[in-house]
């Protein structure tokens, strides 16, 4: 078991009020993701290109002898790209893609932690006044000063893949 996994079991005392949620880092922004739903963090593995495939979704990688796509939120975002370091990693994910559960790869420049937060916190994106496309985000929530990022996979994953500017 992975240590994700381990800490995702540590926290079980969460009320109906509360998420868990891993927190992770792309050009500078705080994301994060139901912790549900994640399967694995990664370090860097091999991609290999796919031709004529969605911008956004554009590697697989081979998780576990299986095949998976590998996406960037950071283009979906409309996030300029930006060179992998040491700290950079991969969250697998799985996700219920036109019917069909799906295992999925994202990039993210880091990954932060495994914690709780207010779903009383997360707020509608406002339709004006963001960088980026708001009908990709879920929800803001925020804390301690900044706005973390429920980025809207479902959405994303149905744009098919298309760089969008906010409205």
């Amino acid at each position: 078991m992975s240590d994700l996994a381990l800490k995702i079991k540590a926290v079980q005392n969460v009320s109906a009020d509360e998420i868990e949620v891993l927190t992770f880092e792309i050009g500078g922004e705080t994301f994060a993701l139901e912790a549900a739903i994640v399967r694995e963090i990664l370090d860097l593995l091999p991609e290999a290109i796919v031709p004529g495939s969605r911008p956004f979704v554009n590697a697989v990688i081979n998780f576990r002898g299986k095949v998976i796509p590998l996406a960037d939120i950071r283009v979906a975002m409309g996030m300029p790209m930006a060179a992998t370091t040491i700290d950079s990693r991969i969250v697998v994910v799985e996700l219920d893609l036109d019917g069909t559960p799906s295992l999925v790869g994202l990039r993210t420049d880091r990954v932060n932690e495994v914690t709780t937060l207010s779903k009383a916190a997360g707020e509608p994106p406002p339709r004006v006044g963001l960088k980026w496309p708001p009908q990709f985000i879920e929800c803001l929530i925020h804390r301690e000063g900044s706005f973390i990022i429920f980025p809207d996979l479902m959405a994303i994953f149905a744009s098919k893949g298309r760089t969008s500017q906010p409205n």
